[in-house]
């Protein structure tokens, strides 16, 4: 069963090919995907590597965790589950400007 790494503390100047190479000695990578900002397209400073198998995870996890690459020292442990943060607003969203007319009480109308 594959394991999905995730590596942090990345150098902006960190490529997925570097990590490819780099994860290679310690196994088979399956994939490795450089995280990166939506609107800029530069990186974030994270990836996630995955390996084959769990003993090569593990692999490289010990040999790899606070190791240097481009004067960074990596975070490398597994990955884990994405969390659901449906609650963590407080609820959904509330939009400004609509829903009832409340009457004719003079005054401005309130754009937004």
């Amino acid at each position: 069963m594959a394991t999905k790494l995730y590596v942090g503390n990345l150098s902006f100047d960190t490529t997925e090919n570097d990590l490819q190479d780099l994860f290679a000695e310690a196994g088979t990578v399956r994939e490795a995907v450089l995280i990166q900002d939506k609107m800029t397209g530069k990186s974030r400073g994270f990836a996630f590597v995955t390996m084959s198998t769990d003993e090569e995870a593990q692999n490289a996890t010990q040999r790899l965790n606070g190791k240097t690459l481009h004067g960074r020292n990596l975070t490398v442990n597994e990955a884990r589950p994405r969390e659901d943060f449906a609650g963590a607003g407080g609820g959904p969203r509330k939009s400004f400007g609509g829903g009832g007319g409340g009457g004719n009480r003079g005054g401005r109308s309130r754009r937004f």
